[in-house]
């Protein structure tokens, strides 16, 4: 898949770096909600090795209240628009609202990525319309209650049901296959075990040959792990980012650019031997 300059592989991932615009996100919630932040910090991770930056302006960590659009739009459209004008980076929408989308793609943006996969109102109608790359994301509920007991028939079965499913509905909605990424939704409505389940066994995505987008940075499934608060989750994210492109992901989708590129630079050399 071709998104402007950059070719998705699974030879070289390509970095994305997370960009929120919002006061409240799990991790950096508050630090880039001015379009000044926002526009230094998204050129700062372009010079570290971003490929892709994925601007977000409702946080979806567990629990989060929904933001209304109009806040929303206030948020993104304004920094896409200014990031545009600075630079021919790939810039990605992180949103589920229809007008969000089509404001944001009017302005500049390249990619959809939404944590509920184009099933709200006029999502996909909006996607198919200007005939851009759009990623699905697999979520067990929604961010304000996912995380209160997720529960699996089978893990991957229900995973790829719902990727079988999504992907039908955009395919007769006019969106080309080939259009189409798919992310596992690492921590959306998942268990620790449910996480480091997905991530073993991550090629399995691939029988849909589709891109496979991961976010793992910072998140629980690390800080659960290591005991370590969200500020000091480096390591444990660069050990799955490491993971991840080993077994092909070919976005990976973070706070640490700079030190993300060192280590797909490393893994992509290990899958040439």
């Amino acid at each position: 898949m071709q998104i402007r300059s950059i070719t998705l592989s699974t030879s070289l991932p390509q970095v994305m770096g997370i960009l929120n615009v919002t006061p409240d996100s799990f991790s950096d919630g508050g630090q880039h909600n001015t379009l000044q932040a926002a526009l230094e910090q998204a050129r700062a991770m372009e010079a570290a090795g971003a490929t892709i930056i994925d601007i977000g302006g409702e946080s979806t960590r567990p629990g989060a209240p929904d933001v209304n659009l109009d806040e929303e739009l206030a948020r993104v459209v304004p920094v896409v628009e200014a990031l545009r004008a600075q630079s021919d980076i790939v810039i990605s929408i992180d949103t589920s609202k229809a007008p969000v989308m089509r404001e944001a793609l009017a302005v500049g943006g390249d990619l959809i990525n939404d944590v509920r996969a184009l099933q709200e109102p006029g999502c996909r109608e909006v996607v198919a319309e200007y005939g851009v790359p759009v990623c699905l994301m697999h979520m067990q509920g929604q961010p304000r209650t996912m995380q209160a007991n997720p529960h699996y028939e089978d893990l991957f079965t229900d995973i790829e049901n719902f990727f079988t499913q999504q992907i039908a509905a955009c395919e007769a909605a006019g969106i080309s296959r080939d259009k189409i990424l798919l992310d596992p939704g690492f921590g959306f409505g998942k268990t620790l075990e449910h996480n480091y389940q997905l991530l073993n066994e991550l090629e399995r995505f691939h029988r849909f040959n589709m891109p496979l987008l991961v976010g793992m940075s910072r998140k629980s499934m690390i800080g659960n792990l290591t005991g370590q608060p969200v500020d000091k989750r480096l390591a444990g994210s660069l050990a799955v980012a490491t993971i991840a492109a080993l077994k092909g992901a070919q976005i990976i989708r973070v706070h640490d650019v700079e030190e993300t590129a060192d280590v797909v630079k490393v893994a992509s050399y290990m899958n040439t031997l």
